[in-house]
Formats: C-alpha cells, sequence, structure tokens
C-alpha cells in the first residue's frame, strides 16, 4: 500500500501556499476544506491511516523471516513469550507483557550460564507493531553487532519475545545474564507512520528499572532515522554505556555526527 501522506486539495485555478510545505513534512497541512468540513480525499485518507494503525497495534509478529535471517548471519536465537496469552491479552494486560512466561523463564533458568556475565544482549520484542520489527530489525543488527564483536564484547544469543513491552529486557538481561541490553521494538503506530522501531538501552539490567535509567532512539525507518545513522548512535551510546557504567538520564547522546549520512527527513 502507499503509505505518503495526502496531498492538499486545490480548486483549480487557485494558488495553494501550504502545497510547498507538504513537501518539508508528512503530517497533515493543508488539507483544504469543504465547507464546514475537510473535502472528501483527505478525510478518506485519515480514516485509512486510522485503519492501518489499529491494524498494527492488533498484528502477531511473523517471527520465522526475522530469525532465519539472524541464524544466516551466524546468531544463536531464543524464542521467548510474556506472560500474555495473546495478542488480545497483551493489549488489555500491559503488566504481562513486562514478564515473562513461565515456560520462557524456565528456558533461560536451565542454560547454562557463561562464565562471566556477557558484555551485551540484544532483545527484540514486537511491542506495538510487529511490522516495524520484521522490516527493520535485522537491518539495524547487521551494521552492529559485528563492529561490536571486532571490538572485543561477548553477546549473548538474541531473544525474540512475542507480546512484550520494554521491561522484559530487564529480566532477559538479568537471567543471561548480560551486563546491558539493547532492546529493539515496534513504537506505538501512529496516523504517519505505522513502522517504527524504537531502541531502548538500559546498564545492568535488572527487574523494576524506570524508564528514566534507559536510553531511547526512536523513529528507526528509512524515512525517519536511517539505518546507518541508528546504528552509530547506538554504538556509541552502548560503548559510552559501558565505560561510564550507567544508562539513561545521566548518559547523554553526544555521538559525532556521521560523515556522509543523509540528514534525515
Amino acid at each position: 500500500m502507499d503509505d505518503s501522506p495526502p496531498q492538499p486539495v486545490t480548486a483549480p485555478g487557485r494558488h495553494d501556499p501550504w502545497r510547498e510545505l507538504t513537501r518539508f513534512t508528512a503530517a497533515r497541512i493543508g488539507l483544504g476544506r469543504a465547507g464546514g468540513s475537510i473535502p472528501t480525499g483527505p478525510l478518506l485518507e485519515f480514516q485509512l491511516a486510522h485503519a492501518r494503525a489499529r491494524d498494527a497495534v492488533q498484528r502477531d509478529l511473523d517471527a520465522a523471516p526475522l530469525e532465519a535471517a539472524l541464524r544466516r548471519a551466524g546468531r544463536e536465537v531464543l524464542r521467548l513469550q510474556s506472560a500474555a496469552a495473546d495478542r488480545h491479552e497483551y493489549v488489555q494486560r500491559p503488566d504481562l507483557g513486562r514478564i515473562l512466561s513461565d515456560g520462557s523463564k524456565a528456558l533461560l533458568e536451565a542454560r547454562t550460564a557463561p562464565p562471566q556475565a556477557y558484555d551485551a544482549a540484544f532483545v527484540i520484542a514486537d511491542g506495538l507493531s510487529a511490522l516495524a520489527v520484521e522490516r527493520h530489525a535485522a537491518a539495524l543488527l547487521d551494521p552492529v553487532m559485528p563492529a561490536l564483536e571486532l571490538a572485543g564484547w561477548r553477546i549473548a544469543p538474541v531473544a525474540i519475545v512475542a507480546h512484550s513491552r520494554v521491561a522484559i529486557g530487564d529480566e532477559i538481561g538479568a537471567l543471561l545474564p548480560a551486563r546491558l541490553t539493547a532492546m529493539l521494538i515496534g513504537e506505538r503506530p501512529g496516523l504517519s507512520a505505522v513502522d517504527s522501531l524504537g531502541v531502548y538501552l538500559t546498564w545492568d539490567p535488572l527487574p523494576g528499572r524506570t524508564n528514566a535509567e534507559r536510553n531511547c532512539i526512536s523513529n528507526i525507518r528509512p524515512e525517519g532515522l536511517g539505518y546507518a545513522q541508528a546504528a552509530h548512535k547506538l554504538r556509541y551510546l552502548m560503548s559510552e554505556a559501558r565505560r561510564r557504567r550507567v544508562s539513561g538520564v545521566t548518559l547523554k547522546d553526544e555521538a559525532p555526527a556521521l560523515e556522509g549520512a543523509p540528514h534525515s527527513p
């Protein structure tokens, strides 16, 4: 489907000063007017965008292609599940999406612990947009994980977790164990984008961590923050978190500009 923003409707022969501005934003501006309402075209575009956002929230994660891509790259993959039994319960019970199911917790507890904690664990979660994870998670990890390993990082198996929210990464990181977790998660769909990927970085993951103890990189997608720029920011924040042993409000994103990277729209 065409996800491009709606174009303003202009009466024939009339100049629309808003039309030029629509080139710079996906926001709904300059939609025109039909009496006391907006024209039919923009109204239908809005209803379509709303339907796409609802569908994205309800969509189940198709994890098999993602797992296959990670395994082709030589990654060990763990398939896990939150305590939410299905998508319906996940949406209605946010608390269940923050903790592992009994079976997934037992699976991690039964693993042989490494001699020392992993330096980092990547957790991929459907969040509120499985579509974002399916489209962007592997593409973001492709340049990140090899660069970290070349720098000597010990990376844990990648966890793919269904029906999950950000905080579940704390439990996973504590059980693996890992000193740092990077949670790749589908962000809440909006009316301009239904496939934005976010990354939440947490040093010393333990159940009970707050969002003030995390760093976030948001709106990762080709039309937003591109993969190269997002990977650059993520590597910087991970390196600084390990060096300073902190994350969250005490760790600022002061990554140098990525040379040659295009500006985000």
